[in-house]
């Protein structure tokens, strides 16, 4: 165990967190909502902090980021444990773990290995990634300071709910973030996610107010979140903060607790990408479904491929210096 971060001592003995937006308030012995987090005698500890339950070496397109780093790799790595309860939950076994089985399964990494392993692996970033890199913000914290020192990058994969004590901590050291915004409808975070959407939109607009490239992804369930007038809000949303901010649009499958929804047709991608193009936004992208071109990059100005995606893979670049390679228009992005 390690002593937590971001926490006070109440006068009744409760222990208060504010690592993200639920700001727990926690009885001695007890877990905050993401059950890694634990008051023991008016100390708050993380349970996590050495407790690493997965390392892969992934292309940086796969958490996904489009605009940061094309073509590269991140080291990325997870704890168990989440914030969020969401029912359609792609790595459940890993986030949920604390909840559902009531154990908290790893190997003890330590920030300097991770950074190592990052390095050996020709890796340009790492990725906090999987479950919810907030709940294990200790671990992330020590290895970005570590990994910045060794010229590595930091990426951030949320659900968007960290404070802004938080964010304002480990700013310094966070290069990146993809964040899921799930829906437009307080009632679907709510019932779906055990969160409130105005804390996550927040949290958004604090992150591109911070400098941190920021880049959006949606999941569309059917007959949860397509509905067009919800997407115009998302889209409209992101425009109103910088139409540079990818938008990922993503195909849903049934996992987890949502098993009863059918997998997300190509025409539903292909009519949010036109909802978030006609917002204003610049770049929106189709997930999900590789080989239908809704993965490339097209130059805002004169509309030629200058980014040409299959699945993760990057198979033709046509940017230089971070313009297009046609015409000569700036590409928002980090390292394009």
């Amino acid at each position: 165990m390690r002593v937590a971060m971001l926490w006070e001592k109440t006068a009744s003995g409760r222990v208060h967190c504010f690592l993200c937006g639920h700001h727990c308030k926690i009885a001695d012995g007890k877990r905050g909502i993401c059950a890694v987090r634990e008051n023991r005698g008016g100390t708050l500890y993380t349970l996590v902090y050495d407790k690493v339950i997965s390392r892969n070496i992934d292309p940086v397109e796969k958490k996904p980021l489009f605009h940061f780093m094309p073509g590269s790799s991140s080291y990325s790595i997870a704890t168990p444990g989440c914030n969020f309860k969401c029912a359609f939950c792609q790595n459940a076994d890993i986030s949920q773990m604390p909840r559902d089985i009531q154990r908290i399964l790893g190997e003890p990494v330590p920030p300097e290995d991770i950074v190592a392993g990052a390095l050996r692996y020709g890796c340009k970033s790492i990725s906090y990634t999987y479950t919810e890199p907030t709940i294990y913000f200790e671990l992330a914290c020590d290895t970005a300071r570590l990994a910045r020192e060794a010229g590595l990058r930091n990426v951030f994969v949320s659900n968007g709910y960290i404070t802004k004590e938080a964010l304002t901590e480990i700013r310094p050291y966070l290069d990146a973030a993809n964040i899921d915004l799930k829906s437009f409808d307080e009632k679907f975070y709510q019932k779906v996610c055990g969160a409130k959407l105005e804390k996550v939109l927040d949290s958004i607009r604090l992150y591109h107010e911070f400098g941190i490239w920021v880049e959006i992804t949606t999941l569309i369930i059917p007959g949860l979140n397509d509905g067009e007038d919800e997407l115009k809000k998302i889209a409209g949303f992101l425009a109103s903060i910088d139409v540079n901010i990818p938008w990922h649009v993503t195909a849903f499958h049934p996992t987890y607790r949502l098993m009863d929804r059918p997998r997300t047709p190509a025409a539903t991608l292909r009519k949010a990408r036109r909802i978030g193009l006609d917002a204003g936004l610049r770049y929106v992208y189709e997930g999900n479904i590789p080989g239908e071109g809704g993965e490339n990059t097209y130059c805002h100005s004169c509309g030629k491929t200058i980014v040409g995606r299959f699945g993760f893979s990057v198979e033709d670049y046509n940017i230089k210096d971070g313009a297009c390679g046609f015409c000569g228009a700036h590409i928002a992005g980090v390292g394009m």
